[in-house]
């Protein structure tokens, strides 16, 4: 099954089969791989089946085109999960739906992260920096221009 381990084998079949999987945690045995590294394996195993079954090719500029409408298509659909439109009356929001969409969108932005070369501990690793960044433009201390809060300046 394209290189996967068998607890993602598992949650594979639990996923199509609709039963319950025990988990590692659930048996008590050591995780031995991040939830994070799992997701880009799993991905890759899937992203390689469907080039190989369906015999895709593409460059990595043709890859990002066309991940990226893939992405904005599912950000359509998360949005008709929820009342947006402020002139109709508001129906239920199906938070089972709504999830399945957000997860949607993280098969394509993994599978984009992957074309461009990042790999989860890469994302990870940015994530942190990008997210130190963020907090010092809130705080006013960037070194970045434009990010002044309340009157104080960047360094």
């Amino acid at each position: 099954m394209y290189g996967l381990t068998q607890e993602q084998r598992d949650l594979i079949e639990w996923l199509r089969d609709g039963e319950r999987i025990k988990t590692k945690f659930e048996r008590r045995e050591p995780m031995t791989h991040d939830k994070l590294d799992a997701i880009f394996d799993m991905q890759y195993a899937l992203d390689q089946r469907i080039i190989d079954e369906r015999g895709i090719e593409k460059t990595t500029e043709e890859w990002v085109r066309d991940l990226t409408v893939a992405l904005e298509d599912e950000i359509s659909e998360v949005r008709a999960c929820v009342n947006w439109k402020w002139w109709k009356n508001p129906k239920p929001v199906d938070y089972d739906e709504l999830r399945g969409e957000v997860i949607d969108l993280w098969h394509f932005l993994v599978s984009l992260s992957q074309k461009v070369g990042l790999t989860a501990d890469d994302v990870y690793r940015v994530y942190c920096e990008k997210n130190a960044e963020n907090h010092a433009r809130q705080d006013g201390t960037s070194e970045k221009k434009g990010y002044e809060v309340n009157g104080r300046g960047c360094r």
